[in-house]
């Protein structure tokens, strides 16, 4: 059975500090992540906020320099979806059961993160590809001179709109609000661009259909109606990624983990950081501040390295 002295699950910008800092010092580090290397971030087509590249970053671009720091650090990396980490007996390692197996470990450190929330309304899940998507960057370029709705009014939602209206005819953001919610910085972007068209105070009742989008229709205090669209991008918020752990640590009402402020959870040896943990902002910034605070905390818990992955 493979063994290490600390498990990583989630590579994103909190798990892969805490990876780089924890191997730099001598520990055993195993990052297990089931999507890639830089987790959300992925998807954002430029990258503001980050403290190592003030003059911006794409995500795609992020992710792989993330993880070859920690590469260059001595952590190892597998591709895995976690399903659940058991507590040891006494004396024993923890446990961290995955699709590929069994990994004992001295420490685990949670930093999954977070998953988009779905809005709940007909069409939203059958048209998921087909139309529907989470991802400017990645499906902007399809919608080429047509209409798109954005559903959100936050950062992403706003962020994301800004790319959108570089290659769609029309870019309607669609939001609870009075008005947008973002960054100072996002929203002078969008206003920059003269086929964005907000539209305030509605909630999305449906997403039209068959074999692919064919337009939303939105509830307001005026009634429904339907906006022809040919693309729908959600970004309704996060939530955090912590069902696996299925009530081993402490949660706060919102489901992210309860720590003390170096990471450390209620259970010995299980820690975490970044948003999943409760009290974190939802910047790069935070998160990555966050993972290294608890890796700090991890090789001083554990001290002298024991692991052995071979």
């Amino acid at each position: 059975m493979q063994q290490t002295d600390l498990v990583v699950v989630g590579a994103g910008v909190a798990g892969l500090a805490a990876a780089t800092h924890a191997a730099s010092r001598g520990l055993q580090v195993l990052v297990i992540e089931r999507m890639g290397a830089g987790g959300q971030v992925m998807t954002v087509e430029h990258i503001a906020n980050h403290p190592d590249h003030p003059g911006g970053i794409a995500g795609f671009e992020l992710g792989p320099l993330l993880q070859e720091a920690a590469e260059e650090a001595g952590a190892q990396f597998q591709l895995d979806t976690v399903a659940r980490i058991d507590l040891p007996d006494s004396g024993a390692r923890l446990q961290v059961h995955g699709e590929a197996g069994v990994v004992q470990t001295r420490a685990v450190l949670v930093a999954a993160g977070s998953s988009r929330r779905t809005i709940g309304v007909p069409g939203e899940q059958s048209l998921e590809g087909r139309g529907v998507s989470h991802c400017a960057s990645c499906d902007g370029p399809l919608f080429r001179a047509e209409a798109v709705c954005v559903v959100g009014g936050g950062d992403s939602a706003v962020g994301e709109a800004a790319v959108l209206a570089r290659h769609a005819s029309e870019v309607c953001l669609a939001f609870e609000g009075d008005a947008p919610h973002a960054q100072p910085y996002l929203l002078e972007a969008l206003a920059a661009h003269g086929n964005v068209r907000l539209m305030p105070r509605v909630t999305v009742a449906a997403i039209e259909g068959g074999d692919s989008v064919a337009g939303v229709r939105l509830q307001s205090d005026d009634g429904s109606r339907s906006l022809p669209v040919a693309g729908v991008f959600i970004y309704a918020g996060l939530q955090p990624a912590s069902g696996f752990l299925r009530n081993l640590v402490r949660l706060d009402g919102t489901g992210r983990i309860d720590c003390d402020a170096q990471g450390r959870t209620s259970v010995p040896g299980i820690y975490a950081a970044g948003d999943i943990r409760a009290g974190v902002p939802y910047t790069l910034a935070a998160a990555q501040q966050d993972g290294l605070r608890a890796a700090q905390a991890i090789v001083h818990d554990l001290g002298q390295p024991q692991g052995d992955t071979a």
